[in-house]
Formats: structure tokens, C-alpha cells, sequence
């Protein structure tokens, strides 16, 4: 279905205006988003009863969008999730990147691509989102050219498909990063039931980096068969006791960088709706929300811890500083591609 005109959506810190565009599907579900960040604003969505409801947490304007740290919504990079110290080696040089999460680095530092203005323009149904990461943006060798198109498929699914190039070697991990509640009558994810298609996930010391992969068999972060959020967090488990939830990146089965995989599939009792992710990424960050309290919600009020959940398709975190690293480098004369689907559904 055609795109909406774009409207005007308050401006950056220099002047500069923002916008937002709407996209709609045959179904009448539609997806707001704007070219600060490539933030997806708002997803209304029909639940089980055929009633539209919103599914995204959001803020209530730019202004807390740039003012927040919870990159809700937005498109991170140039690496989304942590770099331990800021730093890493690539050919032989030693680098220094912005550090932005005590000592680490986290979704692109400082001014990450969440907090940048896209260029943007229509293309049939869909938008392609452009942006240009200068030579040491954030630290970061290599001048990036970064496309994004969005499109809102018919059958319900959200269709992100991500290219890149550099001019020299460079790290380069991008993700999606909304938060989700399936159920715009509850405040609360618990409830929320998810199967992840894992058998290992990324054990993490006190400052969320990856310390060692481990089996999910016997603990709390085993989804292979689908169990509500809300009933593994009380596991007496170190690994949650240390992220106070989930806050790990899961190893999903089947290739990556291959045609995508249903990687999660979420459910909500009440509404009905459904969430499937598919991905070719190597890596699924799955964040149960825990750390949300007091990010301001559309209304101007505080949301309160576990408002929502995240299920980010990404390269593994700090993977530039382990032996996968060559995985996450872009070189001049590769494209970097990407594909994630959200799909959504009712049962």
C-alpha cells in the first residue's frame, strides 16, 4: 500500500528537522518510523479479536528519544552490543572506540547511528534508509555506507534488509533494537512465552561481556521448548542473578548467513498475538526488559522494569576481540548483508 507523505517530527539539537513516514499493509497494520535513527516509532498490530493494538514501546517525542539510553526502536551501530574496554586489534593496529557502558562499548558509542539522521526515500512499499559513517566515527576505521529497507509485508511480517560497504577493514555489526509487549493492555512481559531455537548461548561476567559459550540443557535459558519469561527469572541461577534477567546472547541452530531461520518465536495468552524472528545472523541477544524502569513512555510516564522485551539478530558480542573476528570484519570490496523478519501473527 502506498506510503505515507512525510510529517514533521520535532528536529536535532542543530536545527535540522525530522520526519516520520507511515507504512501500511493490506491486513491494515501499520508501522511509523522516522529518519532519527531509523527509530521504529509505533507498530499497530490486530490481536486475536481483530482489534488494533500497539506492540513497540516508544517515547513521546525526538526530544526523549535523543535524551534516552535505552536505543529504543532505533538501528544501532557501527557494533551493536558490547566491546570489552573499547577497544580491539585489526590488521595489526590497536584501536580505541568510544566507551559509553562504564569501561565497554555499546551499540556505537556515544552518537551511534541510533541518534543519527537518515536519509530516506520511498521505494514502492517500502523505504530505503541511507546513512554515511565518516572515517573514525566513534573510533572506527573506514568511511561505511550503511542502506536500510523497511517494508511491511502483507502477511504481517516486518521485512529489515540491511547492505554495507567500507573503503578500508572494518568492524561492522548492525541490529534492530525494539522493545516489544504483545499485550498493549498489560504493562508487563512476563506473561510472554518464548521459544528460542538454541542449544548454547554466551555465558557473560559482571560487565554483560562473553566470558564462554554454554549448553542451555538443565538452566534457566533453555526455550528449545517454549516456557513463559516470567517463570525462569526466579532460577537459581548465577548468570541471571549477575544481569538481574536475561540480558544473553543465544547461539541459534542452523547456518548463518544463509537465506534467514526462525530463530524465536514469542506468544501472549490474552491477545493471541505472535511474534516469530527470523534471522541470518549468528547471534540473538534476548533482553527481558529488566533495567526499563523509568524510561519515559508515550504518555510522559516512567515504565516500569520488564515493560518489554528485545530480541536482537546481531554478530556475537565482542567478537572482534575472539577468535570469530574475522566473521564481523568488513572489507573494501565486500557487502555486508543482513536480513531479519518479525513476523506477526495471531493464534
Amino acid at each position: 500500500m502506498p506510503i505515507s507523505e512525510p510529517t514533521a517530527w520535532g528536529q536535532l539539537p542543530d536545527g535540522r528537522p525530522l520526519h516520520r513516514w507511515t507504512l501500511r499493509n493490506a491486513r491494515g497494520a501499520r508501522l511509523d518510523i522516522t529518519d532519527l535513527g531509523a527509530t521504529l516509532l509505533s507498530w499497530q498490530a490486530p490481536d486475536r479479536q481483530g482489534v488494533f493494538g500497539e506492540v513497540l514501546l516508544g517515547h513521546p517525542d525526538a526530544a526523549h528519544y535523543l535524551a534516552a539510553n535505552a536505543f529504543m526502536g532505533g538501528i544501532v551501530g557501527r557494533w551493536a552490543n558490547r566491546i570489552r574496554g573499547g577497544r580491539f586489534t585489526l590488521d595489526g593496529i590497536d584501536y580505541k572506540i568510544d566507551r559509553n557502558d562504564g569501561d565497554n562499548h555499546l551499540h556505537g558509542g556515544h552518537d551511534g547511528f541510533h541518534a543519527r539522521r537518515w536519509d530516506v526515500e520511498p521505494e514502492g512499499d517500502a523505504l530505503l534508509l541511507r546513512l554515511t559513517s565518516p572515517e573514525g566515527d566513534g573510533g572506527f576505521p573506514g568511511e561505511v555506507q550503511v542502506q536500510l529497507r523497511v517494508a511491511l509485508d502483507d502477511d504481517g511480517a516486518l521485512d529489515l534488509r540491511y547492505a554495507a560497504t567500507t573503503d578500508a577493514p572494518t568492524p561492522l555489526s548492525l541490529t534492530a533494537h525494539p522493545y516489544f509487549n504483545l499485550n498493549d493492555r498489560r504493562a508487563d512481559i512476563r506473561d510472554h512465552v518464548i521459544r528460542i531455537d538454541a542449544e548454547e548461548f554466551l555465558a557473560t561476567d559482571e560487565q554483560a561481556i562473553p566470558t564462554d559459550r554454554q549448553h542451555v540443557s538443565g538452566t534457566a535459558f533453555d526455550f528449545r521448548e517454549a516456557a513463559p519469561i516470567g517463570s525462569r527469572l526466579h532460577w537459581p541461577d548465577t548468570q541471571l542473578r549477575a544481569a538481574g534477567g536475561f540480558d544473553h546472547c543465544y547461539i541459534p541452530r542452523g547456518p548463518s548467513n544463509a537465506a534467514p531461520r526462525v530463530v524465536a518465536v514469542v506468544t501472549e495468552p490474552s491477545s493471541g498475538r505472535r511474534l516469530t524472528v527470523a534471522s541470518d545472523r549468528p547471534g540473538l541477544q534476548f533482553y527481558s526488559g529488566q533495567k526499563l524502569a523509568g524510561q519515559v513512555n508515550r504518555e510522559g510516564r516512567p515504565y516500569s522494569a520488564f515493560a518489554g522485551f528485545a530480541l536482537e539478530a546481531e554478530a556475537f558480542p565482542d567478537q572482534v576481540n575472539m577468535p570469530e573476528a574475522e566473521g564481523a570484519i568488513l572489507r573494501p570490496g565486500s557487502t555486508y548483508h543482513q536480513t531479519t523478519r518479525y513476523l506477526l501473527d495471531t493464534l
